[in-house]
């Protein structure tokens, strides 16, 4: 009975010592779909989107909830070798941090338009991008998109080939009713894009919705209390 008291007592005095090595209390990435089925209208709606919703009030109070920064990286993903770095890894500890990071992404363009929906390999780029984050208490990685994968293998596959522990995969699913390939496309998020503990789905109706999905998303991601919800159950926003 002591000894197990001894063992509790001595796990307890080491996990502040875990939390303040770590140098953030989140690294998340997001993921921004540019393969063929986005045409530029829609384009500029998400990119324009993700940086009002990164700035916007709630989303900004949740990046700052908590003594220790978020570290944000966004990339671009569409075909199998079609990935492209927006930002790089950016600690944001002050609001300046963050209006910097926003206007990244609204000055960004697209590197890619004609290639097709490589989700895996877009996941298997996410990955690295995880593996040289900056040491966090926990990892996310966002990944948005309007259609079901078309190329090359798909989720389920790159969370087997690439290191995905500890990460949690969320999804945007931008569903539009434009494209008969996006039939089923909430349910092919919720059964295979999915990831992790505490993973959920959002969903906006269409480009002009997303910067009102990115921020739900964002704000739950973000605020402390959601961040520690391990066991919380998959489902929709």
């Amino acid at each position: 009975m002591r000894a197990g008291l001894a063992s509790l007592i001595a796990a307890l005095l080491l996990l502040p010592v875990a939390v303040s090595a770590a140098g953030c209390r989140l690294a998340l990435v997001l993921a921004m779909d540019v393969s063929s089925s986005v045409d530029a209208a829609e384009d500029r709606l998400q990119r324009g989107g993700m940086a009002s919703a990164l700035v916007s009030d709630a989303v900004a109070q949740a990046f700052f909830a908590s003594d220790l920064p978020v570290a944000l990286a966004v990339y671009e993903w569409s075909g199998r070798y079609n990935q492209q770095l927006i930002l790089d890894w950016t600690l944001v500890d002050t609001q300046a941090d963050l209006l910097r990071a926003a206007e990244t992404v609204a000055r960004s363009t697209r590197s890619h338009n004609d290639f097709p929906t490589a989700m895996g390999y877009g996941l298997g780029y996410g990955a690295g991008l995880l593996e040289r984050a900056p040491s966090c208490l926990y990892k996310t990685l966002d990944m948005a998109g309007d259609g079901q994968n078309n190329e090359g293998f798909g989720p389920q596959h790159a969370y087997g080939a690439f290191p995905f522990d500890g990460v949690t995969v969320n999804g945007l699913v931008v569903n539009a009713a434009d494209y008969e390939a996006e039939v089923g496309l909430i349910a092919f998020y919720r059964a295979e894009v999915l990831h992790g503990p505490g993973a959920f789905l959002v969903v906006a109706n269409g480009f002009k919705d997303y910067e009102r999905a990115l921020r739900i998303k964002l704000e739950r991601e973000l605020t402390p209390p959601a961040i520690g919800m391990l066991s919380a159950p998959l489902g929709a926003g």
